[in-house]
């Protein structure tokens, strides 16, 4: 062979001939030349087979140290830095040549290194098995096995999830073998142990090894390996324990160490300890590396304390660490997640600017960020912006903008995106049809959903559960059954499980809710129809529904349907029907329903009782309400804030204001909690019996509680203020509420400009017509008639309102 190309050297070479005639060709010199190439990373598979074909081909003898050094640089080579995919497995591949072509003679005999360089290499190649055969060649050759030989044994048989031989191995045979355990070796276990979720047997390991002592002390790879398996198994306190005795016995923690601990805590959430380990790490003289700041800002960025993200981003840049796009990107998903795409838009900016290139998961982050924010036009921008990078949009891509749209009910601009993702011939998944439908099915265009789902299926996607069920959703909504069993018998042909009873639960409450009860009770017959057995859950969204619709004579015969297929009521059941006999103003039905209960074994609850009380109350009966209180004390039902609101409320509305202070201060001395509602029916109830200064007393308690007066609060205080003629109290009453930044409703600014009309303050009711803007806040009725009016007591002087008033004068 008078030109090995395989042995061209690259340009950068110059020691080496780039040619060997097949009379001159030197084994040594080649194999030489084939490991610097394989180092440089311009060694190809073919130039190593090519290498392979010569070396069968000539007489002369392969040196074995030569042979060994190449197979050595094959189990280094990474895919990344070479024109070689997989190093080691060609290693192997080259090995077996020799074996299987009766190469062996043209080789020196292997040496204990060569077998180690190949059990080596069948362990990098994920093929542990072939690795323990050639340990069993290795001795049947009768070489003396040394330490190297032997961890590499270990290794394999860790490797191949046989981790107890491996320790029986360590222990006991390796001994037998001539050779004595070292700390990698023992490190090698270990780390195999805590990979398979046994570190309290790596600790047993581990304290073996101290009481060794010599060339098997443990050192800081075995102290952190085990440390770090704990923290995988969530064994924070064993880790920590670990970490303390690690540094009594004088093994200063790494970089590795400190990471794995600050990692974990940060996954924790603790970023507090996460931060104590970091500054105790600096102050022990080891510098954080990129892999720990990244720990650090991850763990911030998902706590959501982006700003201190931020400020240990800067803390990175002045240590001189670079961040890498890993960094980068958890800091743009933290800003994103918390509302602040744009901020994260200008990170991104900077990042470029800096020579930091975005990858493509740094635009998804911020596509999603302006997507879920409904930017849509920065959304937008981004999605261009990429193209003009060197990035092209994937499916992952398209389906961020798709659902960005359908999310917003937005499903033509959705569709839109849909067919520019087809045609910049980018081809829609399962995720991408799931997006599409489940949008046009919401938005009931049920033919136009079907389309998609037949051109999906043509196209060879596989519909999934998510798929099926928007459409079944979407057919049972509009009254299609007949498709939506159609549909379901498909799943179940493709292997995919029918939609269970909760799924249709969901959509029997959806309709129910919509008043289409119906239609939820058609759905009913079609579960009850397929052989799916409802549930409680089922009935009582039913149940629910009729009440809703005020037919309380079919809802109770929801009873006897629940009956006739094996379900028993529960509380929430009888709760319902309460609720729907109370709100119907059909009181006795509720209570003779009530009164039930206890015959059929089921306990009122609090908020049976509630129901009961507040129809009780709205039905004018208070004795009875205030009996059946008392019924709940004495059962031992819990009573709760609600209930005094009920209570009190209820009290107040039938004229028993005595009553209800009278309870309230009782409650109050029993140190009741209360909530800002029931202030506000106590606050009204005191001014209502002229108890002016303890209402204004108890509204000053309000914050003292460790409450915050809402708009109604304000709302009660300026109406009984502007009763009372306490014109510029109440100004000043609106002023704080003001201030607090809580907006009046239209209701109270009406009602606030109608008494001060009929007190004759045109001028102050001017004030407030200035805030009336025809959309959150417009005038009533009753304000404008008042306004019209130009005879009697009411007369309003026009030329004392804004301008924009003054019109009302030519009705006079």
């Amino acid at each position: 062979m008078s030109n090995l190309r395989l042995l061209r050297r690259s340009s950068s070479s110059t020691s080496t001939p780039t040619s060997w005639s097949s009379r001159s060709w030197s084994p040594h010199a080649a194999f030489a030349a084939a490991t610097e190439r394989v180092r440089a990373g311009t060694l190809n598979q073919d130039d190593a087979h090519h290498l392979f074909d010569e070396l069968l081909r000539q007489a002369n003898p392969v040196p074995g140290r030569s042979l060994n050094g190449f197979l050595a640089a094959l189990a280094r080579a990474t895919s990344s830095a070479a024109c070689i995919r997989d190093g080691p497995t060609l290693a192997i591949a080259l090995f077996n040549r020799l074996c299987r072509e009766q190469a062996g003679l043209r080789v020196a005999p292997l040496t204990i290194h060569t077998y180690g360089i190949l059990m080596d290499c069948c362990c990098r190649a994920s093929r542990p098995e072939l690795g323990l055969a050639l340990f069993g060649r290795f001795l049947r050759t009768g070489l003396k096995t040394n330490e190297i030989v032997a961890s590499t044994f270990l290794k394999c048989l860790c490797y191949a999830k046989r981790t107890d031989e491996a320790v029986n191995v360590l222990l006991h045979r390796m001994s037998e073998l001539g050779c004595v355990p070292n700390a990698i070796s023992y490190s090698i276990v270990l780390k195999s142990l805590c990979d398979n979720s046994m570190s309290l047997r790596a600790l047993d390991l581990l304290q073996m090894m101290a009481k060794e002592g010599g060339a098997c002390s443990p050192n800081v790879v075995a102290y952190s390996t085990v440390i770090h398996g704990f923290f995988k198994e969530s064994e924070t306190g064993k880790a920590c324990n670990l970490f303390h005795e690690m540094m009594q016995q004088g093994v200063e923690p790494s970089v590795w160490t400190y990471s794995s601990i600050i990692d974990a805590l940060c996954k924790a959430r603790a970023m507090d300890k996460a931060e104590l380990v970091l500054q105790q790490m600096v102050n022990k003289g080891v510098q954080p590396n990129n892999v720990t700041y990244n720990c650090m800002i991850h763990g911030y960025s998902t706590s959501g304390q982006w700003k201190e993200a931020a400020k240990l981003l800067r803390e990175m840049k002045s240590r001189g660490l670079i961040p890498d796009i890993v960094t980068c990107n958890s800091f743009l998903a933290s800003l994103c997640k918390h509302g602040r795409s744009k901020e994260a838009a200008e990170f991104l900016d900077s990042m470029t600017a800096k020579g930091h290139k975005p990858d493509i998961v740094s635009y998804r982050i911020l596509l999603h960020g302006y997507g879920t924010e409904g930017c849509f036009a920065d959304m937008i921008d981004v999605f261009y912006s990429m193209e003009s990078n060197g990035i092209a949009a994937d499916c992952h891509v398209f389906n961020i903008l798709i659902n960005g749209y359908a999310k917003r009910g937005m499903t033509e601009e959705a569709m839109l995106i849909f067919t520019e993702m087809q045609g910049q011939g980018v081809s829609p998944d399962v995720v991408t049809y799931s997006i599409v439908i489940a949008a046009l099915s919401r938005m009931g265009r049920l033919t136009d959903a079907i389309e998609k789902f037949n051109e999906m299926t043509a196209l060879e996607v596989q519909p999934d559960t998510t798929v099926y069920h928007s459409l079944i959703q979407g057919c049972c909504i509009d009254g299609y059954l007949v498709k939506a069993k159609e549909l379901m018998f498909e799943m179940m042909n493709g292997g995919i499980p029918r939609p269970n009873i909760v799924f249709f639960s969901s959509v029997i409450n959806s309709l129910c809710k919509e008043g289409r009860v119906m239609d939820a009770h058609d759905v009913l017959d079609l579960v009850i129809g397929i052989g799916e057995r409802p549930n409680v859950i089922t009935f009582n969204s039913l149940i629910d529904g009729y009440c809703l619709v005020g037919n309380m004579d079919k809802a109770f015969k929801i009873l006897d349907v629940m009956e006739s297929v094996g379900v028993e009521p529960n509380v929430v059941t009888y709760s319902a029907l309460l609720d729907g006999y109370s709100k119907n103003r059909r009181i006795d039905d509720a209570l003779t329903l009530f009164r039930e209960m206890p015959r059929k074994r089921i306990k009122p609850d609090t908020v049976t009782y509630g129901i009961m009380l507040d129809g009780l109350f709205r039905a004018g009966r208070t004795v009875a309400a205030m009996e059946m209180f008392h019924e709940m004390t004495e059962s031992g039902t819990t009573v709760d804030i609600f209930i005094y609101n009920i209570i009190l409320g209820g009290l107040c509305r039938n004229n028993c204001v005595d009553e209800a202070i009278a309870l309230f201060q009782k409650l109050r001395a029993m140190n009741v909690k209360f909530n800002i509602e029931i202030l506000n029916t106590m606050i009204n109830a005191m001014y209502k019996v002229q108890r002016k200064e303890e209402a204004k007393e108890l509204f000053a308690t309000i914050s003292a509680n460790g409450l915050v007066p809402n708009e109604s609060t304000y709302a009660v205080m300026i109406r009984n203020l502007l009763k009372g003629g306490a014109v510029e109290d109440a100004d000043n009453m609106f002023s704080s509420m003001d201030n607090s930044g809580i907006v009046p409703s239209s209701r109270l600014i009406n009602d606030i400009i109608r008494m001060l009309l009929k007190k004759g303050e045109i001028a102050k009711a001017g004030n407030y017509l200035s805030k009336v803007d025809g959309k959150s806040i417009s005038l009533e009725a009753s304000t404008t008639s008042l306004l019209l009016s130009r005879k009697g007591k009411h007369q309003v002087d026009i030329k004392l309102l804004p301008a924009k008033y003054q019109f009302f004068d030519g009705f006079g």
